[in-house]
Parts: structure tokens; sequence; C-alpha cells
């Protein structure tokens, strides 16, 4: 075995360590020194890479870790079974496998460096040079590797862009974009998740000039993207990027606005209330139901997501300009969660102050006042002798739109009463 592959001698071409994560928590777990192990003892480097390397040294939480290797694909596949582990074949075509230990995922990809880049899909030849797999990666502070003991390599020299919290393509910005559009995408979106101070002019630049290939992505990459984008701190200067070069709207297909957005996440904030993606969206870019069922459509959201944007779009109504019936009728129909969103959206749509007397009171409605439960279900319109079918449904949405219209009476004597009216009726049809 090649003595260049094994460790601690071998720091790789190029690699300066520096840096130390030996307290990191992930990198000290049974489940990730296993895969290490059974690397190793097949005579192979390995080291963690990318987002668990570049969070730890950031001090944000790690979800996943992926982990580089020299060894082969179907070398780390014997490795890590002869160790017992569970090894699945998700992507041998770019050199991945999917190590299972301790009930953990971990990807394992084997050193690669492209041969010829076509979109998203390039065509790699495997390779022992850490900075050659480093170089095709997107950002400098993506391109950063450790070691089991938590010793930092960094190829490229991306350390320093981390420490700046700058946010810079490894290379050519623009050869970075044109081997996969959804970089431009990820560019705003580590700027407003990671970046510090003013924007790269040299990325934004590329992302200007290479703006018309989104239109090659699949709406689905376009989503995932989009929505972690609205979510991050610096979310809002990051759109101000965007929406200046019109960026967003051939994501989306829908204009934006980041005025309403940005008074839309101040009351978020100022209201206490969790931050979500969907709501964000209906605020910069679903003014209205149709918008926002178009939005969906483009972008392909789920159908939980498209019936939250839905909701949060059209919502508002009731809240705006109704009376405290009609919030609370909308508290009843689109429980707390999506009421404090859509009432969040009333306000930000109608110029109000950000501390508006009748808009605070309408969002503290849920702490005064919770709808109770529909008295009857259908069972009970069985049991009184309406046979099951059509007729069922007819009186159970008789009888609730008189409850809500009656403002949602408890008492048991008048609630029997109606309802008895209602199945009495159905059993003479």
């Amino acid at each position: 075995m090649a003595e260049d592959k094994m460790l601690p001698q071998d720091a790789g071409a190029g690699c300066v360590a520096t840096g130390n994560l030996s307290a990191a928590p992930w990198l000290k777990t049974a489940g990730c020194q296993a895969v290490f192990d059974a690397i190793e003892q097949g005579g192979y480097a390995a080291r963690a890479v990318g987002g668990a390397v570049r969070n730890a040294l950031m001090g944000i939480d790690v979800a996943d870790v992926d982990i580089a290797t020299p060894a082969l694909p179907e070398v780390v596949m014997g490795l890590c079974r002869e160790a017992g582990l569970s090894v699945h074949a998700t992507g041998l075509a770019h050199g991945t496998v999917t190590v299972v230990s301790n009930h953990v995922p971990y990807e394992v990809t084997t050193l690669r460096r492209d041969v010829e880049t076509h979109g998203r899909h390039a065509t790699v030849a495997y390779t022992e040079d850490w900075a050659e797999d480093a170089a095709r990666r997107d950002f400098t502070m993506n391109a950063l590797y450790c070691d089991r003991q938590g010793k930092v390599y960094d190829p490229l020299v991306g350390l320093g862009d981390l420490r700046d919290r700058k946010v810079r393509f490894i290379g050519s910005a623009r050869l970075r974009i044109q081997e996969d559009y959804l970089r431009i995408l990820r560019f705003f979106r580590f700027f407003a998740a990671f970046g510090s101070g003013e924007i790269d002019a040299e990325g934004l630049r590329a992302c200007i000039d290479e703006r018309e290939g989104l239109r090659r992505l699949s709406a689905e990459r376009i989503r995932s993207e989009f929505l972690k984008l609205l979510m991050a701190p610096r979310v809002r200067e990051a759109l101000h990027e965007m929406l200046a070069t019109g960026i967003d709207e051939i994501a989306t297909g829908q204009p934006s606005n980041l005025d309403r957005f940005e008074t839309f996440v101040t009351l978020e904030s100022q209201q206490g209330v969790p931050p979500s993606a969907i709501t964000r969206l209906a605020a910069l870019a679903a003014p209205g139901v149709e918008e926002a069922r178009e939005l969906a459509t483009k972008i392909r959201l789920s159908n939980v997501e498209r019936q939250q944007l839905v909701r949060t779009a059209d919502g508002g109504l009731d809240i705006q300009f109704g009376t405290e019936k009609g919030q609370r009728i909308a508290l009843y129909r689109l429980g707390a969660c999506d009421y404090r969103s859509s009432c969040l959206m009333a306000w930000t749509r109608s110029g109000a102050d950000l501390n508006d007397a009748a808009f605070r009171d309408a969002f503290e409605l849920p702490d005064r006042w919770q709808p109770s439960v529909m008295p009857f279900k259908g069972a009970d319109v069985i049991s009184r002798g309406v046979p099951p079918g059509p007729l069922v449904g007819r009186t159970l949405d008789q009888f609730e739109k008189w409850w809500i219209a009656s403002g949602f009476p408890d008492n048991s004597a008048v609630l029997d009463g109606k309802f008895s009216e209602l199945v009495n009726a159905a059993k003479k049809q």
C-alpha cells in the first residue's frame, strides 16, 4: 500500500495542517470514529469534509458528516462491511457510498477531480490528491478537511475566508457556476447564512452574468435552496442583491416585494413568532391567493406547503377588516399557528404602524380565546337514524355553519336542540 494513503504521515499534496477540532462532539462519537476505524484499518486516510468542518469551525451545529478518502468505493464498502457496518451504494456513479454507523448515516466519497463538466453531472476521475478534490468544490470555506483527531487541513487556503466570513468561489466563479447553476442560489444563501461585510464582488458579477442558467434547473432544486435562503440570518441583504438584478424572479417566476418582506420579518420578530420559510415566501412573492397558487406550482411545493402558502396569502381578510367575531372564525378555521401568520400578513399589507393596537389585539386573540371542538361527528348523525351517505355530511355541514354563525355556543341544551332539528329534517328527505 502506498505510504501517501496512510495517516498520520500523509498531509496531502499542498495541504497545510491548521486548527483543531478534537473537541467537536460529532467527531468524538463512537459511530463516527467507527467509520474512520474501518477505512484506516485498510491503510487509507479518511477525513471529514465540507459542511461539518465549516460549521464546527464557526461554532454552528453540525447535522450531517461527509467523509472523503482516497479509497475506491468498492474498497470502502468492503472495509466497512468487514467492520460490521451497514453499507448502501447510494451514489456509486459519483464515488459515494452511505455507511450507517450506530444508526447514523455517513456519506463516504472517494477523492475526485473533474475531467469534463456538463451541468450538475460531471465526468470525474478518482485521485489521491486532496488539493484536486478540493478544487472541484464550490466555495473555499467548503474545501476544508479534518482527520479523526480533529486536525484541520486547508488545501486551498480557505480558512482565511472562513475566519473573515467571506463567501468566495474556488477559482473562476463563472466556471464554478457553469458546472452547476444552482450555485448561484447557493452563493446568496451562503452569504445570508455565513457571510459578513460586503458580498464578494467577483462572485456577484458571475451570478449576474450567468443568471439565465437558473432556468435550466429543476423546480425541486430551486425550491430546496430558496426555502433555505429565506431562513438565513442575513436574508434581507441577500434578497436586496438578488432583486436588484432580477435573479429572484428568474428563480421563482414571481416578482418579489422586499419592503413587504422586511415588514413581515420585522413583525415576525417583534411578536415572537417562530420564522417559517413558507410564510416568508408568501410575504415575499405571494400577495394574493392566485399568486400563491402559481408560485406553489412553479417551484413544486408539497401539498402541505402549498396549502400553508395559500392560507397565509388568503387568511388575513377577516382578521384585517372584520370584528372579533370574524377573527374568531378565522382562528377556528386556520388554527393558532396559521392564524398568527395570516394576522401578520394582513398587518403587513395594511401599511399600519408596527405598533398598531388593533392588529396587536387581533394577533393576541389565541391567548385569550381558544375555539371549541365541533360538538358532533358523523357517528352522532348516524346513531340518530340518518343512513350513511351524503346526508350525513350535509347535516354536519349545516350544523357547523349554524354553530359558527352563532358564535360557538357551548350550552348543551341549545346544541342538542339544533342538532336534533337538523337530523329530523334529514331523515325526512
